[in-house]
């Protein structure tokens, strides 16, 4: 799986003014924190964990940037150019870092997408397709240039121009290794030297997502960014136990090869995922407090999943489970606790963690201690007891008119 993406925070931002005299516009404060910072959280929980950023201007502020942002399981670095050699340069200079195909992503726009979904099937091994690039439809493509798409391949790349409707680059690149080797001598661009080479060879893809966008590269957009980027990352979020409603319950699964996917479950997650919704897994795991299985087993477990899931572009924002029992094992996990449902402390938990808008949000299970779990925490709680999952999470969508919910900013 797609494990590595590559960020551009390298340009000056001049059009910004006196605001980047000092500072990277990738580093300047949105909402009160740096504008890079959202798009390192949207990147690792998606599962993007190996984390390159292309530095050049100031590139000592962003080197310290990494060091303030690093978490477990995260492997962020800053390679910063010795001098400017433009984005397609930047690449150039670390060819031998990157894996075989990797996200890249502007530094200064946040595209609100389903990135496993973006990057998912890989490009194709032959090298027909060199690249894909993610698409915003706009009422007006004056400012950004539009791109011409035809079926699935972008065919021309036009200049800024006349107003009108159409499709705009959103910042957000699918690459392979290969198109690296493509860039002319340094300093170049991967904008004006690389795609619309591609585009004339036929070798790039285009796909459309209609979801929150913005660049914050001028005054205006990034004054509307100080309150529209901190309102975006607030959703809804979905909870699903997971033995019986995720995979088939056999009891006290721990291994992988004792999960059989129930009908329809992954297509649910990704649906979700294409939502906007956060997605999360509260499981009650009281063969923890039993000795059958240990915490590792349950964890090890659930990061396959997540990589099967990622497989069908999809992801779980976060597992939760609760290892204990009242009346099963020893200390510490025989105990009448408070995360084990029916009581809501998992679900709780991920609304503390996490930033959940309660309304609309929902769980679905396969027992009525699910369902008060669920409503203790202040959400609705809908029991799945067999049949397809994903025609469930459908219909739940369409009864509150998020199937069809678009978030948008300019």
């Amino acid at each position: 799986m797609l494990h590595q993406a590559v960020i551009l925070v390298g340009g000056r931002g001049t059009r910004l003014g006196a605001l980047t005299d000092d500072t990277p516009k990738p580093l300047l404060p949105v909402g009160g924190r740096p504008f890079l910072a959202y798009l390192i959280d949207e990147l690792f929980r998606q599962g993007f964990n190996d984390i390159l950023l292309l530095a050049g201007y100031r590139g000592d502020r962003i080197e310290r940037f990494c060091q303030e942002m690093l978490r477990p399981g995260l492997r962020l670095r800053c390679m910063t150019e010795p001098e400017p050699a433009g984005t397609g340069g930047a690449l150039r200079t670390v060819s031998d870092q990157l894996e075989a195909q990797f996200l890249l992503l502007n530094g200064d726009t946040l595209f609100d997408i389903n990135l496993n979904d973006f990057s998912t099937p890989p490009l194709s091994a032959d090298g027909d397709v060199l690249a894909r690039m993610a698409l915003r439809r706009v009422p007006d493509t004056a400012r950004y240039g539009s791109i011409v798409l035809e079926s699935s391949r972008i065919v021309a790349m036009l200049e800024k121009g006349p107003a009108g409707k159409g499709l705009i680059n959103g910042g957000i690149y699918l690459l392979d290794r290969r198109a690296v080797d493509r860039l002319p001598p340094s300093p170049c661009s991967i904008e004006t030297d690389l795609f619309p080479l591609l585009a004339a060879e036929g070798a790039i893809e285009g796909r459309v997502y209609d979801r929150f966008f913005l660049d914050i590269g001028v005054p205006d957009d990034f004054a509307l960014a100080q309150s529209a980027i901190p309102a975006s990352r607030r959703r809804k979020a979905a909870f699903f136990d997971r033995d019986g409603v995720l995979n088939e319950d056999i009891g006290f699964a721990h291994r992988p090869d004792q999960i059989t996917w129930m009908p329809g479950a992954r297509k649910a997650v990704k649906r979700l995922n294409d939502a906007g919704f956060l997605v999360f897994v509260v499981t009650n795991q009281g063969g923890v407090a039993r000795g059958l299985y240990g915490e590792e087993h349950v964890r090890t477990l659930h990061r396959w999943m997540q990589e099967e899931l990622r497989a069908v572009g999809a992801h779980v924002d976060a597992f939760y489970h609760c290892p204990h029992h009242p009346d099963h094992g020893k200390a510490p996990y025989r105990t009448d606790c408070r995360c084990r449902k029916p009581e809501p402390g998992m679900l709780l938990q991920a609304m503390a963690e996490w930033p959940v808008e309660p309304l609309g949000s929902f769980l679905v299970g396969d027992r009525e201690t699910d369902v008060q779990a669920a409503q203790r925490a202040g959400i609705e709680g809908t029991l799945h007891l067999g049949g397809d999952l994903d025609a469930l999470v459908a219909g739940i969508l369409a009864r509150s008119g998020t199937g069809t919910e678009v978030e948008t900013a300019r």
